[in-house]
Formats: structure tokens, C-alpha cells, sequence
């Protein structure tokens, strides 16, 4: 069976994304992003990487930015929210804040089709929670997808399985969220 490692910044929504990939058949671990060592994460020999969203920012995220960019050339990883701007820090990238703070509301999210988003409609709805965005300043990275005014909700490696959304797949009011997660358990057509 394969290894789903699961990295929690500490949010209400880690076991949501648990349980969304807990539909498929895939062992699942948690450790909190400062209880575990990035030696220590390896060592668990895990299949794909999950890093979860989170209150704060990528710097207050433990080994969330580091493991991506220690792992993310051999290892699957999936970024949701606070991942998804750790990804992006991993990379280069800066984490700003939102022109306007969104929680609890959707967007209509517009993509390439690619990698995580293949087989899914452009656009399709998401929930989004967060007050902080990703400002890409890196060619290793790509913006897959956004919302109708160019904010980015979605980032992809150019080189490796690496991606990260900054709405929330496991939200009941996104669309296609179990999509995505077989995709990213399944595709890696980036």
C-alpha cells in the first residue's frame, strides 16, 4: 500500500484533507510540522507528501518549506493554502498579502487542464480561506490556475510532481476536489 505522509500546520481543515484521501486506498500518517525533523520524514520512506493549510505564514510553517526543498525533486507533494505559499517559498517565491481577505467564500477557479486539474472543467468553484497570496519570482514554478482577476490559485514545479492550491479541494463547496486528489495520487503530466 502506498504512503501518504501528511504535514499539519496546525489547521481545522488537516483532517478534512485526511479524509478526502482517505477514499482512496493509501496509508496515512500525521505529524505536526514542528514535532517531526525533516531526517525524520524521510526516514518514513512515504510515497507522496501532503503539506496541509495553516493559520500562519511559510516561516511559522516547521519543516514545511524545507521538506519541499529537500523532497521535492524525488517525492510527489501537494500543497493546500499555507502549502501551496510554502511551496512557493520553497522555490524562491514570496508570500504577500490578499488585496481582499476571503473566508468561507467561492471563486470561480480558471486552469490549464494539467497535472492536478486534468479531466476537470475551466472554471469550476472552490472555497477559499485565506488572507495571504503567492507571488511567484521563480521560472522553476508555473501558475496553473487563478481566479478571474489573476490572483493565483494554483502553482505546479515545471520539473517535478510538485503542486499546491490555495483554495481547499476537501471543502464541500469546491467542486471536483476528489478529482484532484486522484490526480495528484495518479497524474503527473505537468
Amino acid at each position: 500500500m502506498k504512503k501518504l505522509l501528511v504535514i499539519d500546520n496546525y489547521d481545522s481543515f488537516t483532517y478534512n484533507l485526511v479524509q478526502l484521501f482517505l477514499m482512496f486506498d493509501i496509508s496515512i500518517t500525521v505529524h505536526r510540522s514542528d514535532a517531526i525533523t525533516i531526517a525524520e520524514a524521510e526516514k518514513e520512506n512515504p510515497d507522496y507528501i501532503l503539506i496541509s493549510p495553516g493559520p500562519k505564514t511559510p516561516s511559522h510553517a516547521g519543516i514545511s518549506v524545507g521538506i519541499v526543498r529537500k523532497l521535492g525533486s524525488r517525492i510527489p507533494i501537494f500543497g493546500v493554502c499555507l502549502g501551496m505559499q510554502c511551496i512557493n517559498e520553497a522555490y524562491g517565491g514570496k508570500t504577500v498579502k490578499c488585496p481582499v481577505p476571503v473566508h468561507g467564500k467561492t471563486s470561480p477557479i480558471l486552469h490549464d487542464g494539467q497535472g492536478i486539474f486534468s479531466g476537470i472543467p475551466s472554471p469550476f468553484t472552490a472555497a477559499r480561506y485565506h488572507s495571504l497570496v503567492a507571488r511567484l519570482s521563480t521560472n522553476e514554478l508555473t501558475v496553473c490556475a487563478t481566479t478571474p482577476d489573476n490572483l493565483i490559485m494554483g502553482i505546479r514545479h515545471r520539473k517535478y510532481p510538485v503542486f499546491g492550491v490555495q483554495f481547499h479541494p476537501e471543502s464541500f463547496l469546491t467542486e471536483h476536489g476528489m478529482v484532484m486528489a486522484e490526480n495528484f495520487l495518479t497524474r503527473y503530466d505537468f
